[in-house]
């Protein structure tokens, strides 16, 4: 069954739950409503059902996926709630030592664990500084000012971008701007 064609609307018939209509359309999956099984997720690649009528996917479609990205990109940015950032796992139980340049001071140890979790923080907080720039009354010009100090500023901190799991979670400077 080609399911690039399937949006919301299009009638399909499934051997076990018989004739259904696709209410919801998602990267993985449709649900679709069956007449006599109520509704179910039937996975995108499975084979067996059968297309009664199409109805094509608009690309103005807001999928419940897009929601869900927008929402939770708008509590991380207007809250305290913050996502779970993974250290990489070659630094768990680490620990980073400074030695002072002074003779006869003795050196700082931290746990790399409360080191990556201030990393970590001072990125979040950098994102609703960015966030509360971006909705402030000050005029364009200044906006684009002070985004460009918060970039370099990101810039600055790529060096610790080693110690992140997920390439995604990095710190990202100018490029070319």
């Amino acid at each position: 069954m080609s399911e690039t064609i399937l949006g919301i609307g299009s009638r399909v018939k499934h051997p076990q739950f018989g004739k259904g209509v696709i209410i919801q359309v998602r990267s993985d999956a449709w649900e679709i409503t069956f007449i006599e099984h109520g509704t179910r997720m039937i996975l995108r690649d499975y084979e067996g059902m059968e297309t009664i009528e199409a109805v094509e996917t608009s690309s103005e479609m807001v999928t419940y996926e897009k929601i869900e990205k927008s929402l939770i990109r708008v509590l991380q940015r207007f809250s305290d709630i913050h996502e779970t950032v993974p250290l990489g796992s070659k630094w768990k139980g680490g620990k980073m030592v400074m030695f002072p340049g002074e003779a006869g001071l003795k050196e700082k140890e931290v746990p790399m664990e409360a080191f990556f979790h201030k990393i970590v923080m001072m990125r979040d907080r950098l994102r609703v500084l960015e966030q509360k720039l971006n909705a402030s009354e000050l005029t364009d010009q200044e906006k684009v000012d002070m985004q460009q100090y918060i970039t370099r500023i990101y810039g600055s901190l790529t060096t610790f971008n080693v110690l992140f799991k997920n390439k995604d979670d990095q710190f990202a400077g100018e490029r070319g701007v």
